[in-house]
């Protein structure tokens, strides 16, 4: 029996955030496929229909409220066994009106980690993920401040709530590297923080670590995504070619650079906020701004569609890294 194409079916998602940093989700009527589960807020795109104006039609139906602005998040393809779905997915940042379910479906507030509490459709689960991922990005160099010296300024990033951080140490050996990689990621899993390795994947296992940082050579070498979804799988990109590859192997999230411009690489030509804005426009997966980046660069970012910030002596040099963390954080 030959095999069958299913038609992919277009849905806008809107991630709806209040201000206890809470996510907005509604629950399936029982007669509806997936009845029972919860979701995240949206519906089919008309033939002919732009995104946010999809997204303001569903918003308005399903929740009463009026769609002001919203930013692509990301884009999530999946098949399932009678149907496949593209789920392109933007956060909210305004709206007017007071959510509630105008067809009679219940709608709760819940925090990213709660969401692995609720029973919610396979697609939505790469969502998930995604809103579990802190703004603030930390990376290391151990080269700048000394190995104890670095771990010492991670301490005190994690201990003001710092959750997400890159072992970036290329002036390492392999075996000074494994070492140090094992002594941070003790020091993170005592916070609950993830660290990820920008080294060969086959590092993360060794070292215990949550995942993979792809520099974009190695990014571009790859021909699938290079470990499981057990762990995360993060990459350096600077043009769209690298985006596509990064969307095309299954990657968590990418850091874009430079946005601005810094110290490290004063001969390099910036991004700026209207290049990062284009390429970001590209991207299927969530972003992060890298380059020149401070605490108060994180509203700019989200508002063209980052996920967040990443940091490197914008943190590690601030008269307070505790404060820094915090004025992402906040």
């Amino acid at each position: 029996m030959p095999s069958t194409v299913l038609d992919v079916t277009a849905v806008a998602v809107g991630i709806i955030e209040n201000a206890q940093h809470q996510v907005l989700v509604a629950q399936r009527p029982e007669h509806k496929l997936q009845g029972g589960k919860w979701e995240f807020p949206g519906g089919k795109i008309h033939v002919g229909e732009a995104v946010p104006e999809a997204l303001a039609r569903e918003l308005h139906e399903e929740l009463g409220i009026t769609l002001r602005a919203a930013c692509p998040l990301q884009r999530v393809r999946h098949a399932y066994p009678d149907q496949s779905v593209l789920l392109d997915v933007w956060r909210v940042t305004d709206y007017t009106g007071e959510p509630h379910g105008r067809e009679g479906q219940p709608l709760r507030w819940v925090t990213p980690q709660g969401l692995d509490d609720l029973d919610l459709p396979a697609a939505d689960l790469s969502i998930v993920r995604t809103l579990q991922l802190s703004p603030l990005y930390l990376i290391t160099d151990s080269r700048r401040y000394g190995r104890n010296g670095m771990l010492a300024l991670i301490e005190r990033a994690l201990s003001a709530g710092a959750r997400l951080l890159q072992l970036r140490e290329p002036q390492l050996s392999i075996e000074e590297y494994t070492e140090y990689a094992r002594s941070v990621t003790v020091l993170a899993h005592q916070y609950g923080a993830h660290v990820l390795l920008n080294a060969d994947p086959s590092l993360v296992a060794a070292c215990g670590a949550d995942g993979v940082h792809l520099s974009s050579r190695r990014l571009m070498a790859l021909q699938r995504r290079p470990l499981s979804q057990a762990c995360l799988v993060a990459a350096s990109c600077h043009d769209i070619a690298e985006l596509v590859q990064a969307s095309r192997i299954g990657a968590d999230f990418v850091v874009l650079s430079p946005v601005l411009a810094t110290a490290s690489h004063p001969y390099v030509t910036p991004l700026g906020w209207d290049g990062f804005l284009h390429l970001r426009m590209h991207s299927d997966v969530p972003v992060y701004a890298l380059g020149g980046m401070l605490p108060e660069h994180l509203h700019v970012a989200r508002a063209m569609g980052a996920q967040g910030i990443a940091m490197i002596r914008g943190l590690w040099e601030a008269s307070s890294v505790e404060l820094a963390v915090e004025a992402v954080l906040r």
